[in-house]
């Protein structure tokens, strides 16, 4: 597990480690740190923009003793078959999945480049630049990735914030179907189904999703 403030040291050592300026977005359990969410995470998720970047950022986690590791443990076999599904390091229990581009078949909409929630610098040698997605991202993408534990974090992230913005999660949904993500409704569906065992969900959202579904 890593604490906040060990997230925060991991990521200035990197930043001291790398070759170049970059930039990426969190989205995990860390993602969820910065909010005050959680205390400690396993898991470490970040999406780069561009390959080179992940490249480099490896080559950081490398030097301070991180090593590829499988994802047949961690990811439905479904997703194992999918071009982006992410590469793992970790070290002892600390895990980093990093993915490029998309995460599975879900990509940073244009409202999500727009709408984040927090931007972090940890200036080293270099500068590396963390972007915290918006927290209706956060549920969409750990609905996606469907991992051990990350329905736990969205119920978490549902009972904490009661200002959560079911409407804008449901159109970002909406968005990425639209946009080639085939399975993002059935994801989001099944994820909001869920929550309604423990949390008041409107069902009007999930009408929303059933009319598109409908239309297919």
């Amino acid at each position: 597990m890593i604490t906040h403030e060990d997230q925060l040291e991991l990521f200035k050592l990197i930043s001291d480690s790398i070759a170049k300026d970059m930039e990426c977005w969190a989205f995990g359990g860390n993602a969820m740190m910065f909010y005050g969410y959680k205390d400690e995470t396993k898991d470490v998720d970040l999406l780069f923009d561009h390959e080179e970047d992940r490249a480099e950022f490896i080559k950081a986690l490398e030097k301070l003793g991180f090593w590829e590791t499988g994802l047949s443990n961690i990811y439905v076999p479904e997703k194992l078959k999918d071009k982006y599904k992410p590469l793992m390091y970790t070290r002892y229990d600390i895990r980093f999945d990093l993915f490029v581009k998309k995460v599975f078949k879900t990509a940073i909409s244009p409202k999500m480049r727009e709408d984040v929630y927090a931007v972090h610098d940890f200036k080293g040698k270099r500068n590396l630049r963390i972007k915290v997605l918006r927290k209706e991202f956060i549920v969409l993408l750990k609905s996606v990735t469907e991992r051990d534990k990350d329905f736990e974090d969205i119920l978490t992230i549902a009972k904490k914030d009661k200002r959560f913005d079911w409407q804008y999660l449901i159109d970002e949904v909406i968005w990425q179907h639209q946009h080639g993500d085939n399975l993002v409704l059935l994801d989001a569906e099944k994820t909001i189904k869920e929550l309604k065992k423990y949390v008041f969900v409107e069902q009007k959202y999930l009408k929303q999703l059933y009319a598109v579904l409908n239309k297919r």
